[in-house]
This record gives C-alpha cells, sequence and structure tokens, in this order.
C-alpha cells in the first residue's frame, strides 16, 4: 500500500456541454490494519459532492470496504454487512439488498485497489489484461471490467508522471465510462481520473499537487 497522501487534481468538467471550473482533493490515509479514502469535488455553480470509504486493509487481499459514502446534497451510503450469511451489502436508499462477494470494492476504494493489485504483481498486469472487480456504488453494484492499457508519460500541472492507463468500457446502456492513469513512482495512486457519463457530461482529473500525510494511529 502506498503511505498517506493528499493528491489536489486541477479538474476539467463539462455538464451539459458548459465547462465549468472545479478542483477535487483525494486523501489517503491506511493505518494499522485499517484505511480511510475520501474524495472531494468543488465546482462552481455545482456545489460540492464527497465520496468516502473506510475499511480494513489485509496483505493478502488489499483493501477491504466496511462502509461507502456518496455524499451530494445528502448522503447515502453503502453498508459491506459480512454479520449475516450470507454476507450482503445494505443500502441506505432503500434499494434491496445485494450479495457481497469476497473482493467487493466501492466506487472510490476501487481505483486504491487497482494500484494495489497493480503495486503486488505488476507482471501479471501486462497491456491487454483484464482486471474484473465487483464494485458497489450507493444504490447498486455491479462488475466493473478494467483494461489494463501501457504505461506513459503524462503531462500533468503537477509534471510528467509515468502512469499505466485502466480503460473500464460501460456494459450496459447508463454505465459511466472510467479511465484512471496509476503512477508507479507515487505507489500506483491515481494521478489522473476521467469520468464519462451516458449522457455526455465529463470530469477530467488531473494531479496537481500531492504531499505526505502523517500516518494515523
Amino acid at each position: 500500500m502506498p503511505p498517506a497522501a493528499e493528491l489536489q487534481y486541477d479538474v476539467r468538467a463539462t455538464r451539459k456541454g458548459m465547462s465549468l471550473p472545479a478542483q477535487s482533493v483525494l486523501r489517503w490515509q491506511p493505518a494499522a490494519g485499517s484505511y480511510q479514502a475520501r474524495m472531494e469535488f468543488k465546482a462552481l455553480f455545482v456545489g460540492a459532492r464527497s465520496q468516502t470509504s473506510v475499511g480494513t486493509l489485509s496483505a493478502a487481499d488489499g483493501l477491504i470496504p466496511t462502509r461507502y459514502g456518496d455524499k451530494n446534497r445528502s448522503e447515502q451510503a453503502t453498508h459491506f454487512d459480512r454479520t449475516r450469511q450470507p454476507p450482503v451489502l445494505r443500502f441506505s436508499a432503500n434499494t434491496p439488498d445485494q450479495p457481497l462477494q469476497p473482493h467487493t470494492q466501492d466506487r472510490l476504494s476501487v481505483l486504491l485497489q487497482l494500484g494495489a493489485m497493480l503495486a503486488g504483481e505488476p507482471a501479471r498486469f501486462a497491456p491487454g489484461q483484464t482486471v474484473t472487480l465487483h464494485t458497489a456504488g450507493p444504490k447498486d453494484a455491479d462488475l466493473w471490467q478494467f483494461r489494463v492499457g501501457n504505461t506513459t508519460a503524462l503531462n500533468l500541472p503537477a509534471g510528467t508522471l509515468e502512469a499505466v492507463h485502466l480503460d473500464r468500457a460501460p456494459l450496459h446502456t447508463y454505465d459511466n465510462r472510467v479511465e484512471v492513469w496509476l503512477a508507479p513512482s507515487l505507489g500506483y495512486l491515481p494521478v489522473r481520473i476521467l469520468w464519462t457519463q451516458a449522457n455526455g457530461d465529463v470530469v477530467d482529473q488531473q494531479l496537481a499537487r500531492h504531499s505526505p500525510l502523517p500516518l494515523t494511529p
């Protein structure tokens, strides 16, 4: 796992064809056997939105989320309930429970889990390989399949960084396309995240600054 860090991104966002000035921050804080992650996005005329993921860490399995939150005006939470048999995902949005698979991630932790997987076994993820992770959102869960691309030099606001490209193509009509670039020099943390929604709206987060954070107990 990469050490605790704060990553600040310059954001190029478009909504209904209109460009919106925006910024975002990812705070990644691992501890002894646990983690906290928070992504906060702020855009002019739109306001703030945040995603949070908390859970445990395992040398064998990486991130094991216990709760995911997605907050716009109010928060919707997804609980990874392993006290039930079989385990289930419970949604505060009152959508039906869904089965909790052994390696289920959430929409924030999945980006960090991909980095942990590449850091642990980089030779396993050659260009052209696919990585499939069961991924929970605020209302449901589905399989997200990422295709591993090439390692390229990205010209970012923070400077030029080598990064591995992974691309989640939509499987269903209303799926988002998710592309992420993970930098080996930063412990495979995401240095660019590009979301393309089914309606054409785009959020392109590009690393502007990064700094270490103190370890939590």
